[in-house]
């Protein structure tokens, strides 16, 4: 039998001795935080009773040797308290950690039986016989659905083969490049005209010799 078991059946079987349930976990982890705050009130006086000590055996070291020892014996006397007090605080803090998870365990615990009891009783409502006709109707109904959309979205009118107007865009685009090509190799004819001829120097000095003396017989009769 493990120990969880053996916990709960001398816990149920005192219940029943008793007649009476012991204090909550909330209870217990309260009371368990006032002793963790007491006991760190204690530390701290400790440890300054420790420093007094210390201060008093300094104080009477040369002067007064037996308080200065009595003063020692205090100090140890309050180092031992508080390495029992640091035990007692570690023991309370694990007691308290487990008590916390338990708390939480047995809550969590709690809300997953109401939860599963709203489960079941959902579905105790339900009607699996129905549900599995209630998917037949609706898909059914997405078949006829689809087949709605198919009838409308088909093209009215006069069908073509689709490959046979490719076939003719094809031939088209084929002509085109063709009549590009033979454009491309066409070159420019030859004009049958002659190009005018520039005068040459000769003629053009002979000219300007001519109306020079014509100038000069203008003024030879005006004068």
């Amino acid at each position: 039998m493990s120990k969880i078991s053996k916990m709960f059946k001398g816990s149920s079987s005192s219940s029943k001795s008793k007649h009476r349930s012991g204090p909550s976990a909330q209870e217990a982890i309260h009371k368990l935080r006032e002793t963790e705050e007491m006991l760190a009130k204690k530390q701290e006086y400790l440890e300054k009773k420790i420093e007094q000590e210390i201060a008093t055996a300094k104080r009477n070291g040369t002067k007064n040797k037996r308080a200065a020892l009595q003063a020692l014996k205090r100090k140890k006397r309050c180092e031992q308290q508080l390495t029992q007090i640091d035990g007692t605080l570690s023991t309370i803090e694990f007691q308290r950690e487990a008590l916390e998870n338990a708390n939480t365990n047995t809550e969590v615990l709690k809300n997953m039986g109401f939860a599963a009891k709203a489960i079941k009783g959902v579905h105790q409502n339900m009607d699996l016989d129905k549900i599995d006709s209630l998917m037949q109707d609706i898909t059914e109904q997405q078949e006829v659905a689809q087949e709605i959309c198919d009838a409308i979205s088909r093209p009215f009118g006069e069908q073509f083969d689709e490959d046979e107007l490719l076939a003719e865009l094809e031939e088209l685009q084929q002509e085109d490049m063709e009549e590009r090509m033979k454009n491309m190799g066409r070159l420019p004819s030859v004009p049958s005209t002659s190009l005018p001829t520039r005068p040459s120097h000769h003629a053009h000095t002979k000219k300007k010799v001519e109306d020079d003396a014509d100038m000069q017989r203008l003024a030879s009769w005006a004068s």
